[in-house]
């Protein structure tokens, strides 16, 4: 029965999101039919779209789940873009100073690792640095008891404003107007899986980070629910006094969460520089830390839930750029629209499960 309620709500807010959404597009005089046909063929209507809808979704299925483990201790991390951010420059940084990079002749490099130790060093780097730029925020709350949600939103001004200033001033190939630093050496990428699928397009961007995003929803489970340290993070996150009576401390909890949960943000930068870009853009993150909150949400902190939430979301993204192009009145906002309706949707049925609880309790 409790598996069925955990499921049964995120259903019904995605049922009741795309009914209130229907009758705005029927509002602004196009056809809800149509533009759900074209966000969902966009998504599912071959492999290719497929793997495109999966590309979205990896970097959310890192952010959701950062998100899910600082919920179930009791924190909200609005900081995981901040994380990301920092995570994504420091493994561009290394993979440029270790990969042998050159520009016009000059090497960017202080030596050429072979790839079996700098992809290992890149991946360590982007967990260790999004990691750390989690735990300050778990540690003045632990210590300070400054609240998490004010430091994380700072921390994301002024993580993401340093990245842009190093890259503009140090890392970006001179002449280039793009906010950008030079190219990783190819011995820091990781391959696309359509190079190990010969049925996915090669102009897919799918690569090894899925799998990794995919792994990484099993240790969090693991984590949480088969550790001894997960059930302290989990016991502080439900009822802190009680936790601590237990002999559990609250405070260490808060910044292993806050870490943890750094680290996972931090992740995004396995895909999106290792994977896709092969170099830090400054501007290359679509609010997936902001939108991992929704993930984490209407995937009930759960990291199967996370997964199903994350590639929901990768539907919507993938399926706005078509909405908006074949559609005469809906724009690619669509999307945004139905987003800020499911969590609205989310947040009121947990608030009713709850409250529901309660009075069956009494």
């Amino acid at each position: 029965m409790k598996i069925l309620n955990e499921i049964l709500w995120p259903l019904v807010a995605v049922v009741a999101a795309f009914i209130v959404g229907g009758i705005i597009i029927l509002l602004i005089g196009d056809n809800p039919i149509n533009a759900y046909r074209l966000l969902l063929s966009s998504s599912f209507g071959s492999i290719g779209d497929i793997g495109w809808m999966l590309h979205y979704a990896t970097p959310l299925i890192f952010t959701g789940l950062a998100v899910a483990v600082a919920l179930r201790c009791g924190l909200l991390n609005i900081g995981a873009e901040g994380q990301l951010y920092v995570a994504a420059f420091a493994t561009a940084w290394v993979g440029i100073k270790f990969g042998g990079t050159a520009v016009n002749g000059v090497s960017w490099a202080w030596a050429s690792l072979p790839a079996v130790v700098l992809i290992p060093l890149c991946i360590l780097t982007a967990v260790v640095v999004g990691g750390a730029w989690g735990a300050i925020p778990g540690i003045l709350k632990a210590k300070f008891g400054s609240h998490e949600v004010i430091n994380t939103i700072m921390l994301n001004f002024i993580g993401i404003a340093l990245a842009g200033y190093f890259t503009q001033y140090f890392y970006k190939i001179p002449g280039d107007p793009i906010m950008q630093t030079a190219n990783i050496g190819h011995a820091a990428e990781i391959p696309r899986l359509s190079e190990f699928l010969p049925f996915i397009p090669h102009d897919v961007p799918l690569n090894v980070a899925f799998l990794i995003a995919v792994l990484m929803c099993v240790v969090v489970y693991v984590f949480l629910w088969k550790t001894k340290w997960g059930y302290e993070l989990r016991a502080v996150g439900e009822n802190p006094t009680a936790a601590e009576y237990g002999g559990i401390s609250p405070k260490k909890q808060i910044v292993v969460a806050m870490t943890f949960s750094g680290a996972l943000a931090g992740m995004v930068a396995i895909g999106e520089v290792m994977g896709n870009r092969h170099n830090y853009y400054d501007g290359f993150s679509a609010d997936w830390g902001y939108l991992g909150i929704a993930v984490a949400l209407l995937g009930r902190n759960h990291p199967l839930g996370v997964f199903i939430a994350a590639v929901f979301f990768g539907v919507l993204l993938r399926g706005e750029i078509f909405v908006d192009a074949f559609t005469p009145k809906i724009s690619k906002d669509l999307g945004w629209v139905l987003q800020a309706i499911i969590i609205l949707f989310v947040a009121c049925l947990q608030m009713y499960s709850r409250s529901t609880r309660t009075k069956g309790k009494i």
